[in-house]
């Protein structure tokens, strides 16, 4: 694990927020998808590996007021505390490896955009699910987006483990229902594309 830390540490003390391929100006499918889970502006939501993304900024100017972003790279954190100034108080920012996190408390959304799919082995599958098990409200939303089948097998030089909605449905488990699912074809920074899905799944209970 060291050596993925290592990595994305230095990912982000190198390159710029928009110099990375999976940088979005506007994260709006992740948008539409939260906004259809249909939580208040009280809902806790957390977004899984999301380094420096705008997801956070565009949910606090939706007036979400319980945030929280995990991430490997403190460095990635940082990035985005900066470009939010006074506003990064007001989200919980948190460093750690989600399949070894323990929760301290549990949300109504779980978002994940391109961090689920560099977990290729099962193991690590496993326990990550795990800990969304534990933080995921009963009736709670988690939102999953990866590479989809026909998208690249590797990203910033690491391979990763495309998905289709079936394959996630069948590593989540039946304790989550499929309710949506969408693709996306992403344009990087430099102009070449990346075959993208967005599943949505409720937790039962």
């Amino acid at each position: 694990m060291s050596d993925l830390i290592t990595h994305w540490q230095n990912v982000y003390a190198t390159k710029g927020e928009a110099e990375v391929s999976w940088f979005q100006d506007n994260p709006a499918i992740s948008l539409v998808m939260i906004r259809a889970a249909n939580p208040d502006h009280g809902a806790a939501i957390i977004d899984i590996g999301g380094g420096a993304s705008r997801l956070v900024d565009a949910l606090l100017q939706s007036g979400y007021r319980d945030l929280a972003v995990l991430d490997l790279s403190a460095n990635a954190l940082d990035a985005a505390k900066q470009r939010l100034g006074s506003a990064a108080s007001r989200i919980d920012w948190i460093v750690a490896d989600a399949t070894t996190w323990q929760p301290a408390k549990t949300y109504h959304v779980w978002h994940d955009r391109a961090a689920f799919h560099f977990l290729t082995e099962p193991r690590d599958r496993a326990a990550y699910v795990e800990r969304l098990r534990s933080a995921l409200l009963p009736g709670g939303n988690v939102i999953i987006a990866t590479f989809a089948p026909d998208g690249p097998e590797k990203c910033s030089g690491l391979p990763v483990q495309r998905h289709d909605s079936a394959s996630l449905a069948a590593e989540l488990g039946t304790d989550f229902d499929l309710v949506e699912t969408r693709s996306e074809t992403h344009h990087t920074p430099w102009s070449s594309t990346q075959a993208f899905q967005f599943s949505r799944f409720r937790k039962r209970g």
